[in-house]
């Protein structure tokens, strides 16, 4: 049983890592555009829209490649689920002011409405919970004689 409970968080962990910096690829390749799609939301004074776009894609880019490297993975899943969980409101907010927009996570070119990336962030916000709770006890952790070697 620990053997799946291993294999579940280590494909958790790259799957919500690779999504991350897959999105925030995306992003950085096309920041202007991006901001575009951020004003579409109507949530940020214009100049705001711009800051977002030319920092969030870092941020993800950055926690992507965290858990893909298996370091620091209980930080970068935290700032995952955070991201997810704003992401998520915002969505909520779309939904609830009827606007029909392409929510721009995956930059320019994929599109998909605001339904949709709500239950793509859902699930991808239990993967960050997973990641974040099992990291303890499926991480592979250096015995004790590991650690006086690498000194």
């Amino acid at each position: 049983m620990k053997r799946t409970g291993q294999l579940s968080y280590h494909l958790c962990r790259l799957l919500l890592g690779a999504v991350f910096i897959y999105a925030g690829i995306l992003k950085i390749n096309d920041i202007p555009v991006f901001a575009g799609q951020i004003a579409r939301y109507e949530l940020l004074p214009y100049q705001w829209d711009y800051l977002a776009a030319a920092t969030l894609p870092y941020i993800e880019v950055i926690a992507g490649l965290l858990l893909i490297c298996n370091r620091r993975v209980r930080a970068a899943a935290l700032t995952s689920g955070g991201m997810l969980i704003f992401f998520i409101l915002i969505l909520l907010s779309v939904l609830a002011r009827g606007l029909e927009i392409d929510c721009g996570c995956f930059g320019p070119s994929i599109q998909s409405s605001p339904q949709q990336a709500l239950l793509r962030n859902v699930l991808l916000l239990v993967l960050a919970h997973f990641v974040f709770h099992l990291h303890n006890n499926y991480a592979r952790k250096k015995s004790l004689t590991e650690q006086e070697s690498d000194s």
